[in-house]
């Protein structure tokens, strides 16, 4: 990359986690960010997932490793942190990725059920930003947070209320994280993807009364592809952003201003 433009973005020097970075939007964003040189440790809970993401992402020429952990357990939270450091020597970038939701009504719903989603969803992007925030405030500074929200996290969701209360929380979380760690040059801010298709959502994908609503309701006119959140990761990855903190970004083709 030898023209400033370029430059900007390169990634060659830095090393990113990317929890939940074994599918989905997950992997989208490893692609991306492996494409423009950084080094990756993938943190996700399935092995063969993780094995195939694995040679995936060394097909581009990246240097990766894959630990398991659940981010919704501190102790693997803290595991996970040492064995990337042990590895690489230092983290640079973290994505905040893995979580899921399930349809569920809320007057049927119970505590357990609902702590489940937060556990994972809230729970585990607060523990891997603590670990991984110590680390770069403990060096010379300088890192990036991200976190990947939600629409779910402004508009109605009436069967995955949990699942837009943890997305909510998040957003929340980055605000405030953003304002204590801006000390030590660390931007953190979050992603808020649209109807992206991944493997949790396209069997909705092939519900065609809910899938025409989706792309009615989606300027675009279409789902997104995980490829397609590659671009702002690589932005709020990179020393583009490095003035840009606190922030919610959307990528969604349009559909929260329709």
């Amino acid at each position: 990359m030898s023209d400033h433009g370029n430059a900007i973005f390169d990634l060659s020097h830095k090393v990113i986690v990317v929890t939940g970075g074994n599918g989905g939007i997950g992997l989208g964003i490893a692609k991306g960010l492996a494409r423009a040189g950084a080094s990756l440790s993938i943190w996700a809970r399935n092995a063969e997932k993780s094995a195939d993401a694995k040679s995936e992402i060394e097909s581009l020429g990246a240097d990766v490793q894959t630990l398991s952990c659940d981010v919704s357990s501190e102790e693997d939270v803290v595991r996970a942190t040492a064995e990337t450091l042990e590895r690489y020597g230092r983290i640079d970038v973290g994505f905040a990725n893995a979580g899921f939701g399930a349809g569920q009504d809320p007057l049927e719903m119970s505590l357990a059920d609902w702590r489940h989603v937060l556990a994972t969803n809230l729970d585990g992007t607060f523990l891997t930003f603590r670990e991984l925030g110590r680390h770069m405030a403990s060096r010379d500074g300088n890192g990036k947070l991200i976190a990947i929200s939600s629409i779910s996290a402004q508009s109605g969701t009436p069967m995955q209320v949990h699942y837009a209360a943890s997305k909510a929380g998040v957003e929340a979380l980055v605000r405030s994280l953003a304002v204590r760690l801006a000390r030590y040059d660390i931007q953190v801010n979050a992603v808020q993807p649209g109807w992206i298709v991944t493997d949790a959502t396209r069997p909705a994908t092939q519900i065609e009364a809910f899938s025409d609503v989706v792309v009615k309701r989606t300027p675009a006119r279409r789902w997104g592809e995980t490829e397609e959140m590659a671009g702002i990761a690589l932005y709020l990855a990179s020393d583009a952003s490095s003035f840009h903190t606190g922030d919610t970004i959307r990528v969604d083709g349009g559909y929260a201003v329709f």
